[in-house]
């Protein structure tokens, strides 16, 4: 599967997986090395750079990004190989806090 079949596929997991999520597509060649996937879902956002493989190369600069946006929010290498892992700690982070339970 190429990167960008995997990719189309995945999207449509996040649609699924997040209900009323907006994903929105980073544009490298504007901003090299800048992630593929930007999901904003309620008030929570988050970022993944989409890999067909585990042993896919990676980009100059997304190793960079994948650590800025990760300290800012979340963000992660996503290949069919990391899914599962991912889309939970995905949704950890975009999870709403419990609300405080009052007696």
């Amino acid at each position: 599967m190429t990167e960008a079949q995997y990719q189309a596929k995945l999207v449509q997991k996040l649609n699924r997986r997040f209900p009323g999520c907006l994903v929105l597509r980073g544009d490298a060649f504007r901003d090299q090395g800048i992630l593929d996937l930007f999901i904003l879902w309620n008030d929570k956002w988050a970022s993944l750079e989409v890999k067909a493989s585990r042993s896919a190369p990676t980009r100059p600069n997304q190793d960079h990004f994948v650590n800025r946006l990760g300290m800012m929010s979340f963000a992660a290498y996503i290949y069919p190989e990391n899914e599962k892992e991912v889309l939970d700690a995905l949704e950890q982070a975009l999870k709403p806090p419990r609300r405080t339970r009052v007696s």
